[in-house]
């Protein structure tokens, strides 16, 4: 089954965080499929960078959201496309 979850990057006590689309039996920082994103907590605000196109393609193939990534995508929706 693949998840989509957070694998943690960066040195000690200065985490940032890359939104990945993984095997669930994989250890946290293990090898992904794709980088979908990222999060960095220690920025104010934080900072949230996704990509909600390749989040869609992966959950409507069957990846599911761990609940700190739903939250995530909850609190960050895609932007509205403009019209001319």
């Amino acid at each position: 089954m693949l998840m989509i979850r957070l694998a943690r990057f960066g040195a000690k006590k200065k985490p940032f965080y890359r939104v990945v689309v993984i095997e669930k039996e994989r250890a946290r920082d293990g090898r992904n499929i794709e980088v979908v994103g990222n999060y960095n907590p220690l920025t104010h605000p934080a900072k949230v960078t996704l990509n909600h196109e390749r989040i869609a393609h992966w959950t409507k193939n069957g990846a599911q959201m761990s609940e700190t990534v739903a939250r995530l995508v909850k609190a960050n929706p895609a932007a509205e496309p403009v019209s001319a």
